[in-house]
This record gives structure tokens, sequence and C-alpha cells, in this order.
């Protein structure tokens, strides 16, 4: 599948895209804070566009390890404001939720071409609400919740179980009617893992991505296992790790990478598209 029907948008698949992270929540791990105002996220929207952004994901709720709990009310009214100022950006606009309410919400409003849920559509109601709306959906596997899922998290076939888990969500949606291009998965990088089992599933990423039967949604940015790997404590300064794990994402077939570094990360896109294209012709 080369194209990925997301609300308003075809979005070719053919190479791979970058979706930005936009999060306006006052305790996200990396960004907390920064773009909580409408007006400061707004203005983050468009820089994240300028540098190469094809879709923007939204989240008004913080799903790091340990984070405290945010009702669906107080995670509405943050990204509430922020939907509606960049839908008029003309680009695929993502919300990054679990709660069925806040789908509700946001569909009921017309403001998002895709749902990103990390709990795969399980909170009651979020599926089949999600299956009649024209929206695109990504389904993220996570073991346990957010508050325990970094204790001591097991698996005894990381890449087996988490396909599994991310097929059988799949074939829920084609059974409530959703269409297969309309259905990406993620692996859920940190999400229920340890650094072992991370490196495990992007290594072994074409292997996941053959067992749930779409296309994949990776996101490593900046994330606590670079930061095991590199000895960088703060996020921010993982720059380099971030590109990195998303080359090598791309490079196993990730349709969809998302990052915060968007700049960064389109330049390293353009390097190897120009350097596939390249190999091409001469093999030609």
């Amino acid at each position: 599948m080369t194209t990925f029907q997301c609300g308003r948008f075809a979005l070719d698949l053919s190479r791979p895209l970058i979706m930005g992270i936009l999060n306006v929540t006052p305790d996200s791990f990396s960004d907390g804070g920064r773009f909580d105002r409408s007006d400061a996220a707004l203005l983050h929207a468009r820089q994240l566009l300028a540098d190469g952004a094809g879709i923007l994901d939204i989240g008004g709720e913080s799903t790091r390890p340990g984070a405290p709990y945010v009702s669906p009310e107080d995670e509405w009214a943050r990204v509430a404001p922020v939907l509606e100022a960049v839908r008029e950006l003309g680009v695929p606009v993502s919300l990054d939720t679990r709660r069925a309410s806040v789908m509700q919400a946001a569909l009921d409003a017309g403001l998002v071409d895709l749902i990103n849920d990390v709990s795969a559509l399980e909170d009651e109601g979020a599926l089949p609400l999600v299956a009649k709306a024209p929206v695109g959906i990504c389904l993220m596997h996570k073991q346990g919740n957010p508050g325990t899922m970094q204790q001591k998290p097991e698996y005894e076939d990381v890449v087996a179980e988490v396909g599994a888990y991310l097929a059988s969500r799949v074939a829920l949606c084609l059974q409530a009617g959703v269409v297969r291009e309309r259905i990406l998965a993620d692996p859920g990088f940190g999400f229920g893992k340890t650094l072992a089992h991370n490196l495990t599933l992007l290594a072994k990423l074409p292997q996941v991505e053959q067992r749930a039967g779409v296309p994949l949604l990776v996101g490593l940015s900046r994330k606590s296992m670079l930061g095991a790997i590199t000895g960088e404590a703060e996020p921010a300064q993982r720059l380099g790790a971030s590109v990195a794990a998303a080359m090598e994402a791309a490079r196993r077939g990730a349709k969809i990478i998302r990052v915060h570094d968007v700049k960064a990360t389109q330049q390293a896109l353009q390097v190897w598209a120009a350097l596939d294209s390249m190999t091409s012709s001469t093999v030609s």
C-alpha cells in the first residue's frame, strides 16, 4: 500500500513522511510547557511545516512513564483551540489521544484527519466511533499504562507479541468496516519495553510490519532509550541519536516518522533520497 487515506488527504507513502510533534501540555518529557498557549503552538506549527513536516500531531496528555493523570475535559480544553488554529493551515492534522470522549469532540467539530491512539482504540466506544468517521487511524502497542509500563516489562518474543497485538487490532478495525488504507500501526517504542526490546523491534521492523499488515508509524525522537545508549540525560541533547534512529527506521521500512526535530530529520531523509536515486539510476 503506497497511499494512506488520512481524512481530507490521500498521502503518498512511497517515501517516508515526517510527522511533527506539537505537545500542548505542561509536562511532556521533552518540550512540556513550551507550546501550551495557542499562539505559541500555532507559531511552532508553522515552523514545523516550513522545516518539512507533512503531518502535525497534536497532543494534550503526556503519556511519558509516570505521567500524572489528566482529565478528558482538561485534555480537550488544551487541544481544542490549537486544533482549530492548525486546521486552517491546510495540512493533515493528527490528534494524539486515547480517550473516546476527546476523539468524539474533535470529530464532531471536524478538526482532525487522523486519530493517533497509544491505546489502539481500546477505550470503550472508541473503535465504533472512529470506524464511522472519515479519518485515518494509528494503532499503537503498549504494555501496561503510562504510570507503570516501565516497571520490568517482559516478553517471550517481543517482535511476535507486538506484531500479533497490532494484527489483532487491525483485524477488529477491518471487521468494523474500516478499509485497510485508513490504518497505520505503531510498535510503541518506549511504551512498556526495555532497551533490548526497543532495539530488537527496530532491528526487525520489517517483520513487525509484515505481521501488522499495515504501514508503520515510528516514534523514537528524543526517547529515553536513546539516552541509555548515548548517556545524554536531557532529551533535547539527543538530536544526533534521534536522527540516526529515524533514518534506521526509514531504512527498515517505516512510512511515517514522528519527530520533534523536523528540519534535521528532513535533511537526513533528503540525503538518503538523493543517494537512493543515484544508486537506482546507476543500476538501471
